[in-house]
């Protein structure tokens, strides 16, 4: 089995990042792009997921990980 060396390899970050892509098509060519506070909630949150996955990747240890990525599910 392979070791992951960077979080871009991880398929929960790369399958984040597609749905950050997805949620902004969304959010922006539809009705849905004139409500401006509500846009940038969305995509900020969408954008916090794969924040959250990075970060707990470059922790110290698996609980910290695993932590993190709860806060990413949410």
């Amino acid at each position: 089995m392979a070791t992951i060396k960077q979080f871009e390899d991880l398929q929960v970050w790369q399958q984040a990042r597609v749905m950050c892509t997805l949620i902004q098509a969304v959010c922006f060519r539809t009705t849905f792009k004139k409500d401006f506070e509500l846009v940038r909630q969305v995509n900020k949150s969408s954008g916090s997921c794969k924040d959250n996955i990075a970060e707990g990747f470059e922790r110290d240890g698996n609980r910290e990980f695993i932590h993190f990525l709860s806060i990413s599910k949410g």
